[in-house]
């Protein structure tokens, strides 16, 4: 099993900055780190970065030049840092792994980020 833990969420006034991180436990060798995803209240469950196989980051549109993904293999953790935050990135942010060899989809318990004045 693998358990994907994130941290870093908050309140955070329009403008801020905010860190999210995601640990992974468990079986790790089994496993890709993919990147972030987040869902807004009524609304589907969006890519927000993940990482390719050639080593590089996809981002949506909607925070690219604000965001940035990365990730530290020795301690199976990934960061999302989040500058210059609008109200619309106001969601739960849930980051993502899938296991390389039975290409189950994991998924961390989320984090709250809230954009408000």
């Amino acid at each position: 099993q693998v358990q994907l833990v994130e941290s870093g969420g908050g309140l955070v006034q329009p403008g801020g900055s905010l860190r999210l991180s995601c640990a992974a436990s468990g079986i790790t060798f089994r496993i890709n780190l993919m990147g972030w995803y987040r869902q807004a209240p009524g609304k589907q469950r969006e890519l927000v970065a993940r990482f390719t196989s050639g080593g590089s980051t996809n981002y949506a549109d909607s925070v690219k030049g604000r965001f940035t993904s990365s990730r530290d293999n020795a301690k199976n953790t990934v960061y999302l840092q989040m500058n210059s935050l609008k109200s619309e990135d106001t969601a739960v942010y849930y980051c993502n792994a899938v296991d390389r060899y039975s290409g189950t989809n994991y998924w961390g318990q989320g984090t709250q980020v809230t954009v408000s004045s």
